[in-house]
């Protein structure tokens, strides 16, 4: 946990040092003053994926082990990320893999926040059972919908966005499957051991985007399911050299260096921005344009 920490204020300060408070893009120094100034920006100009590795123009604020009340009994712990503007914006809910807790996503839940939208971490069970992992999430997001004070009255309950790390991926999918109400789903290299997943996996009817390792290095369990399985509007992309560790940060495992996690905390970023101002991946496939040319990313298909 002491590791986890130090090498996340490690790592938030060397891209804080990159960039002091806002991102360059080359052009034009970006200073909006709002999540939608941020948006009409940013879809008036080229997409860029390399712009997401810098740390965005919004502050944040942390409440670690913020705790959300689905019953009298259920009691989940998080870490929320709130982007510090004025306007309702799209809520981000990450939840972990495997023998891994909340924290090792705590980076790309600040990052995430610094580009404008609410990020929540969740701390389930990390050694399953998956499916009742997304069950619970989908009783999360529900309660959220509802009651989206619980969290923050800022929380655009119709921009609420879901992804996964390995097994976690396998919870989003089960989640979305079942119609909880959200925009869509954002895989981190995905894993899933759960018998009948293909039955799960054809009732998704919302985007997904699939960000994985490289599978020439690293080979996530039946990571191939969720491409195959699902009907439509999914997008897939593996990260060059990147492990199955690279997709969380910090991650004390990956035996990378940062630079394959910062790629992935880009491409989650672009996926995020594209989905919640636009309903699709597309801004974000565009986005990935340079990065596929120049084979940083590889592999990518969509259907």
């Amino acid at each position: 946990m002491l590791r986890s920490s130090i090498l996340f204020v490690i790592s938030w300060l060397t891209l804080a040092g990159a960039c002091a408070t806002l991102a360059e893009t080359g052009k034009t120094l970006l200073t909006p003053k709002s999540l939608s100034e941020l948006h009409g920006y940013l879809l008036n100009n080229k997409p860029d994926l390399d712009q997401f590795r810098l740390r965005g123009p919004f502050a944040v604020a942390m409440q670690i082990n913020h705790e959300i009340r689905l019953s009298s009994t259920a009691r989940i712990n998080t870490d929320l990320y709130l982007s510090a503007h004025a306007e309702k914006a799209p809520l981000v809910i990450i939840l972990h893999g495997y023998a891994n807790s909340k924290e090792a996503h705590a980076y790309q839940a600040m990052h995430l926040a610094s580009w404008g939208m609410h990020s929540l971490i969740l701390q389930l069970p990390n050694k399953g059972p998956w499916v009742n992992n997304g069950k619970t999430l989908t009783r999360i997001v529900n309660a959220i919908y509802r009651r989206p004070e619980i969290i923050d009255r800022r929380i655009d309950v119709k921009r609420i966005i879901l992804a996964g790390h390995s097994f976690g991926g396998a919870s989003v999918a089960i989640a979305l499957a079942e119609r909880v109400p959200a925009a869509g789903g954002i895989l981190l290299d995905p894993a899933v051991v759960i018998k009948d997943f293909p039955n799960v996996l054809r009732k998704i009817n919302t985007p997904v985007m699939l960000l994985g390792a490289d599978e020439q290095i690293s080979s996530a369990r039946n990571r191939g399911y969720f491409y195959r399985y699902i009907r439509s509007g999914i997008a897939e992309v593996s990260i060059k050299g990147a492990t199955h560790e690279d997709a969380q940060f910090p991650s004390h495992l990956a035996l990378t260096t940062e630079e394959l996690q910062i790629t992935f905390v880009s491409a989650l970023t672009s996926a995020a921005l594209s989905l919640s101002s636009t309903g699709n991946f597309e801004y974000a496939w565009s986005s990935f344009g340079d990065v596929l040319k120049s084979g940083r990313f590889v592999n990518a298909k969509k259907k």
